[in-house]
């Protein structure tokens, strides 16, 4: 790879601390022990107060646009939701309602949520497959649900979830060495 790979890591919790921030961040973690990035892990929880006042883009601060920019920018993302009544949280929801909707066609987007329990692990598949589907982003082949009893003092300490980052990771090196090689292809087709 001829430079670091421009990785911006999404955490969409609205608490301090947050077990969907350090998952994020552990995946973000885990990349880096395979190939060269530079991650910018962006807190929803951060951008909460301007984001739930928008109604338009036009209406964030110049701090916060730049966070949209570095994520409609991105080379990938990871991007992580706690789970809400079946499904990720409405400002989470709105964050991405204020991308762009050409900016992450083949994006490579790996997924992730945490929940209360087992039960919630499909909103990988049903809520937040889905809504990267509408972006025409590649969405990585796994994805990463954690449990709040997979964390002690907003660590992960099951190894099983540490296991299933690494296997997330692994499985997405080879698509993300893809869409670096095909990225810049695509682009000079399209200019």
């Amino acid at each position: 790879m001829s430079r670091n790979l421009k990785v911006v890591a999404v955490a969409g919790g609205l608490q301090k601390p947050s077990r969907t921030f350090a998952l994020v961040s552990a995946i973000a973690e885990e990349l880096a022990e395979w190939i060269p990035v530079n991650v910018d892990l962006l807190d929803l929880s951060d951008l909460a107060p301007a984001i739930g006042s928008a109604v338009r883009r036009a209406d964030l601060p110049p701090a916060v646009e730049a966070q949209l920019r570095a994520i409609e920018t991105a080379d990938l993302l990871v991007v992580g939701t706690p789970v809400y009544r079946g499904s990720f949280t409405g400002l989470f929801k709105h964050l991405f309602d204020l991308i762009d909707h050409t900016a992450l066609i083949d994006t490579p987007v790996l997924l992730a949520a945490s929940g209360g329990s087992p039960r919630h692990a499909l909103v990988i598949e049903h809520s937040l497959r889905p809504l990267f589907a509408f972006f025409q982003a590649v969405t990585l082949p796994l994805g990463v649900y954690a449990t709040d009893s997979e964390f002690r003092d907003y660590r992960i300490v099951d190894e099983a979830l540490a296991e299933r980052v690494r296997l997330a990771v692994q499985r997405a090196l080879p698509l993300i060495e893809a869409s670096r090689t095909t990225q810049p292809a695509l682009a000079a087709i399209a200019a």
